[in-house]
């Protein structure tokens, strides 16, 4: 009886003392290097939303965070990977709205589900989606578009990069106008933003950053942009939503998530981090440089707003029928 009593001290003692050092670990958080995952390829926008999201945070948490691409898939295999991590914050996503809201529509799903497999801790930054075209178009305003296309159906040929933000805003804007326009498939934005360029197709959505330089040499013309208000870098555009199309908005989004199962005071650290780091008017500068807003708010308003695209973009997915590789 007694080295049962001995024992179960012992078990005690051992459980207490691995509670009070997981505690213990979390209160040293970050006690060295944080990786965060990039789901996409170097050098594009999300790899640059990680870099910043790496920088603020080291400064904050007087850690290194390191970039890893991983890029395939849409997306879906980075993130998966960091759904399968240790959730103990030393592995953590750039997430956004191809990988953590657009890819759930469709019926070949990722094996991760945003609204379960992940802690989402803050929004970053939000940008809008550009209808450009090339300069020899016919329309020179976006009302002029609408015309045209509805004049010469089938006729409008765009780039469209298969579960993208802006294949997913053609696709809502087609719903909502009436329109017949026709997709030509490219792997990326950016071979599809050369061919607009050479007047091989004409025209595309695509992310605000991307076009700027071209809008600004006069080699695009900018139509229209989909957030809610005008664009500070593009003040003479005007939003779909002023246009005829009242409510209309699809942003571009970046965050910052955490596999399920993260501990509380992980998360609430990286959560004051990256609101306190991006509130920093250098940090905040460099994304607005770009067209991004920066939106940095903590865990319950991002896991609201990521659950909200989910269901937004599956309802635009259903109506037009369209899946991946299509």
């Amino acid at each position: 009886m007694k080295r049962r009593y001995r024992l179960l001290a012992f078990g005690l003692c051992a459980s207490l003392l691995g509670l009070a050092n997981s505690a213990a670990a979390q209160d040293d958080y970050p006690s060295h290097a944080v990786k965060i995952i990039v789901p996409f390829p170097a050098g594009g926008t999300s790899d640059l939303m990680g870099r910043l999201i790496a920088e603020v945070l080291g400064r904050q948490l007087k850690q290194p965070f390191v970039v890893e691409n991983k890029g395939g898939a849409g997306g879906a295999i980075g993130s998966d990977q960091v759904a399968r991590s240790a959730p103990d914050g030393y592995t953590l996503l750039l997430s956004g709205i191809g990988s953590n809201a657009i890819i759930h529509a469709f019926k070949s799903a990722p094996p991760y589900d945003s609204n379960k497999d992940f802690v989402h801790i803050s929004q970053l930054a939000a940008g809008p989606n550009v209808l450009v075209v090339n300069p020899s178009f016919p329309a020179k305003t976006f009302k002029e578009f609408i015309a045209w296309v509805k004049a010469h159906p089938g006729k409008f040929d765009y780039g469209q990069v298969n579960a993208s933000s802006g294949h997913l805003t053609t696709e809502y804007l087609k719903q909502v106008a009436g329109l017949d326009m026709v997709g030509i498939p490219y792997k990326g934005g950016a071979p599809a933003l050369t061919d607009v360029l050479s007047g091989q197709i004409n025209g595309m959505f695509t992310n605000q950053d991307a076009a700027l330089p071209h809008v600004k040499s006069g080699n695009l013309r900018a139509l229209a942009v989909t957030s809610a208000e005008r664009n500070p870098l593009y003040p003479d555009v005007p939003t779909v939503a002023e246009s005829g199309y009242p409510g209309f908005t699809a942003v571009s989004w970046t965050g910052l998530s955490a596999p399920k199962g993260t501990p509380d005071a992980v998360v609430k650290k990286l959560e004051t981090a990256m609101v306190r780091g991006f509130a920093d008017p250098a940090a905040k500068a460099k994304l607005e440089a770009t067209g991004f807003v920066v939106v940095a708010q903590g865990s319950v308003p991002y896991t609201k707003f990521v659950q909200s695209e989910i269901a937004r973009w599956e309802d635009v997915v259903r109506k037009s029928g369209i899946q991946l590789g299509n």
